[in-house]
């Protein structure tokens, strides 16, 4: 049996409901998801809730450098109690990718002297203990940007660090002074 048409309009009274609705619906989806994704605006904080403020950051992540990457190696034998630091000249924005990995627990701190301020204005990004680190740099200030690492133990621990990113040169600071390491480009 076939339906049957009735061939009557909707009434003004039930499309004035159906585009309230609409537009209730509309309002809802801006102020949930669009204002938050597109635009970085989250009046009702359900944007970060549901991670649509991710979106409205910028969608770009090239950074252009002026300077061909460089990576290094390099590797120390720390005797019980004994101590290194290793720094990397970095400009402002430069970047850096590194693993370090000991055969033992050892103190670390890394962190970055600005250029031209000296020591007493170092500033730490991460301390603790561990046998290893892996993660990316990005220099906050022009300057010198590396780790301190203790041996606090009875052991001899090695340690190697390897490292690739967008720097001049590295210094050891050590117990018998300190040296410049130059790292040559991995072009030209």
């Amino acid at each position: 049996m076939a339906a049957k048409e009735t061939g009557t309009p909707p009434s003004p009274k039930n499309i004035i409901i159906a585009t309230a609705i609409a537009l209730v619906v509309a309002l809802v989806v801006l102020l949930v998801a669009i204002l938050p994704a597109e635009f970085g605006s989250d009046p009702l904080g359900t944007g970060e809730l549901f991670g649509f403020t991710a979106l409205s950051r910028d969608a770009n992540p090239f950074e252009e450098q002026l300077e061909v990457h460089r990576s290094d190696y390099v590797e120390f034998v720390l005797d019980a109690f004994q101590s290194v630091e290793y720094k990397y000249l970095m400009d402002l924005d430069a970047t850096m990718v590194f693993s370090w990995v000991a055969d033992g627990e050892l103190y670390y701190d890394m962190h970055a002297e600005p250029a031209g301020l000296g020591a007493e204005y170092a500033e730490s990004f991460e301390q603790g203990t561990a046998d290893r680190r892996m993660g990316s740099f990005h220099a906050p200030f022009t300057g010198i940007h590396g780790w301190f690492w203790e041996n606090r133990s009875l052991n001899t621990v090695v340690i190697k660090l390897y490292s690739s990113g967008f720097y001049q040169s590295s210094t050891v600071f050590g117990d018998g002074g300190d040296y410049e390491r130059q790292i040559n480009p991995v072009a030209e």
